[in-house]
């Protein structure tokens, strides 16, 4: 099953693979088309009830696949509202071929007549709330014209939903107004590609139509999982992200990286956590950057007090860039993880720790393939051999894992959802390029999610998680804009680009696509 969310971005990334949405309309309406005949006789009356949107574009490609039927094409609203440039072709192509149709502008004037098939294209996934006019209307006369709620107890029209019944949450089956709330009440539903998980609430027949979406866009991160991102008009500074960078003593240039990376990848404000006798090096880097010192040269259990009071009030942390591998900065971070509840981002050296500390954190895990054999993980030269190691090792560990290689690996932390990135060059081979990752992922796992209401700062820590981009995503979207941004460094660099190459091009990765 495919979530509506997920839906949209497979549509996006199939479209990155050269399968335009305009083909993907045309199968979509062909197979509505082979629905509504497989429910009907040659001259058999079929109206069709079309939305503004790509769910009533579908249903005017249907229309042209159904000469042998009396079709009428009902739009609800004006032509030139219509939503999208392919709904629209398709309503041209409509009219060029001479099929009958007729535009509602006032729900008091809609009437279906007595069709044999309604075709429900009013609404598709990813819509909520209670439907307006002539919406309303619309699902009042398909549900009274006959299907299983019809007046006429079933004896009516067949009536069959494009993709979802309109006014039903696609993932949930429940109206999307909420108790009460009108939906069509439909006998059949045409659904895309694969099973929405409301649609086996319904009492009705669902057929998953094959409509041509490679399997690479699900497979692999692409445009379509960048979706989620961005921010409310209405923010203000600091509801866009605060990360927190825990790094730094044998090595400088590693929490810097990831610092900036962090602020041109969207978080509002970046801080470092490091050693005193490196915090002004680091601060020199930047001027962008907030660094708090720790007394002493590296990172080790006396800090614990200090920067877990730091870590309290950031949206995600992000430890291990730099920090080395002595013992006493290795147990610095065991005790750090077992007491965080929080959100982290965990790379380099601190990652060899995860697998022994229980904790209540959500972690985000980005070793290379020789840091996971370090966390006891295996890999493999086959891409897809090597993914299912991963997916297995990350329901293991129980965290997020993103796996860095000439293909990234992304799994979820229960090991159910897998995804591969192809982005990314030799290139980035160069020292630095995994700290810009860092704090890529930890920048897009600091935002919430502007399909989310914005969460009361009173709320828990978790409140706070719920509310922000899911981690997997986060990480998915942080390995596909990351590898972008060095492809474009490469453009320009060749394999002399080194890890400052990518930062300031991650903007354009993120938001131009």
């Amino acid at each position: 099953m495919i979530s509506s969310e997920r839906m949209a971005a497979v549509d996006a990334n199939a479209a990155a693979l050269g399968v335009p949405s305009k083909q993907l309309m045309e199968s979509s309406g062909n197979a509505v088309a082979r629905a509504v005949r497989s429910a009907s006789d040659p001259g058999d009356a079929v109206a069709l009830v079309c939305g503004r949107g790509n769910n009533g574009g579908d249903a005017f490609v249907a229309a042209r696949f159904l000469a042998d039927r009396d079709v009428t094409v009902h739009l609800l609203g004006r032509p030139e509202s219509i939503g999208t440039a392919i709904a629209r072709e398709n309503w041209e192509a409509l009219h060029a071929a001479e099929i009958p149709s007729e535009t509602v502008a006032d729900s008091a004037d809609f009437d279906l007549g007595s069709p044999a098939v309604v075709v429900d294209a009013v609404l598709g996934t990813g819509v909520s709330g209670t439907l307006r006019e002539p919406a309303r209307t619309a699902v009042e006369e398909i549900n009274a014209s006959g299907g299983r709620g019809g007046e006429s107890g079933g004896d009516g029209a067949i009536v069959i939903a494009v993709d979802v019944p309109s006014g039903v949450d696609a993932d949930t089956g429940e109206p999307t107004g909420g108790d009460g709330a009108v939906a069509v009440d439909a006998d059949r539903v045409v659904t895309f590609h694969d099973a929405k998980p409301g649609l086996e609430r319904l009492e009705a027949d669902v057929t998953v139509a094959d409509i041509g979406i490679p399997a690479a866009a699900e497979r692999y991160t692409g445009p379509g999982d960048l979706l989620g991102l961005g921010r409310s008009p209405d923010s203000h500074k600091g509801e866009n992200g605060e990360v927190l960078v825990v790094g730094g003593g044998p090595y400088t240039g590693a929490p810097s990286l990831s610092a900036r990376a962090a602020l041109r990848a969207g978080a509002d404000l970046a801080r470092v956590a490091c050693p005193a006798s490196v915090a002004d090096e680091i601060q020199g880097y930047s001027a962008d950057l907030i660094v708090r010192p720790l007394p002493g040269e590296s990172l080790g259990p006396d800090h614990f007090d200090r920067v877990a009071e730091l870590a309290a009030d950031q949206d995600v942390v992000v430890i291990g860039p730099g920090m080395g591998n002595a013992e006493a900065s290795l147990e610095f971070v065991r005790r750090f993880l077992a007491d965080f509840s929080g959100r982290a981002v965990v790379d380099a050296d601190a990652l060899r720790v995860v697998p022994e500390v229980e904790t209540d954190a959500e972690l985000i895990c980005t070793p290379h393939q020789g840091e996971l054999r370090g966390m006891g993980g295996e890999t493999a030269a086959d891409p897809n051999e090597r993914a299912e190691l991963v997916r297995a090792f990350a329901a293991e560990v129980g965290h997020t894992l993103l796996v860095k290689g000439r293909y990234d690996v992304i799994a979820s932390d229960d090991g159910e959802t897998v995804r591969q990135n192809r982005t990314g060059n030799p290139g980035m081979t160069v020292g630095g390029t995994g700290d810009v990752l860092a704090g890529t992922v930890g920048a897009l796992a600091a935002q919430t999610d502007p399909r989310t209401a914005q969460t009361d700062p009173r709320t828990t820590q978790t409140d706070r998680n719920a509310a922000r981009t899911d981690p997997f995503q986060a990480a998915a979207a942080g390995a596909y804009v990351n590898g972008l941004a060095g492809d474009a460094a490469a453009e320009a660099n060749g394999h002399g680009l080194v890890a400052t190459d990518l930062i300031d091009r991650l903007p354009d990765a993120l938001y131009d696509e």
